[in-house]
């Protein structure tokens, strides 16, 4: 059973004022870092959706190491849907399941994206898992492929969670210690924060 990872790194980060993708990570590009945290897991390959800046996000990929593909979305522009859509349409028809990533959460672990893919090939027929922490749902989550169809018809600056919305029933929640779930970094104040705990040592960063 296949699971493949799509890095959502196409957005224009208007919050941010400049491109989040491009901020530099422990000596690196943020969506490399998240790139590489993701190919050190045990998903199959990963999916990268580029849109803003789309040149220099591609250059910040050169290289990877690992099964990966870097597709440009040209309806970035439309919104979160749009990226969404362009991910999905790049998987193979075998996927069983996508974890959908984003490029502004920095502190997931190749750990936590395993965690997500036991949990969904221990509950077969799942429609999706969704990590959890101290009772606030969080990212990245892992989506199964029958609802694929569904997730296409989105529109707009929306991500899965209005599908998800339909299956709140029989969806998989995955309860973590580790609020790097819940955090991203939309703000150059969130950019800070996020820097500064990245020095915390391991055992903090996990009960902040």
């Amino acid at each position: 059973m296949t699971i493949h990872g799509i890095l959502l790194a196409a957005g224009r980060s208007s919050r941010m004022r400049r491109p989040k993708q491009l901020l530099p990570w422990q000596g690196r590009p943020l969506v490399r870092h998240v790139a590489e945290t993701a190919l050190a897991s045990r998903l199959t390959s990963l999916v990268v959706g580029v849109g803003a800046a789309a040149p220099a996000v591609s250059q910040a990929l050169a290289g990877l190491s690992g099964p990966s593909t870097i597709v440009v979305c040209p309806d970035y522009a439309q919104g979160l849907a749009a990226s969404l859509r362009c991910g999905l349409g790049a998987l193979p028809a075998s996927t069983a399941g996508a974890v959908i990533l984003l490029v502004d959460q920095p502190h997931i672990t190749p750990g936590l994206i395993n965690q997500l893919i036991s949990a969904f090939l221990a509950a077969p027929g799942v429609p999706a898992v969704i990590p959890r922490y101290q009772g606030q749902r969080g990212n990245p989550v892992l989506l199964a492929a029958r609802l694929f169809a569904e997730l296409e018809t989105l529109k707009g600056d929306v991500g899965a969670r209005v599908i998800l919305a339909r299956y709140a029933a029989t969806v998989r929640w995955l309860d973590v210690d580790d609020p790097a779930v819940v955090e991203d970094i939309d703000t150059p104040a969130a950019y800070e924060r996020s820097q500064q705990r990245a020095h915390w040592p391991a055992d903090e960063r996990s009960t902040q």
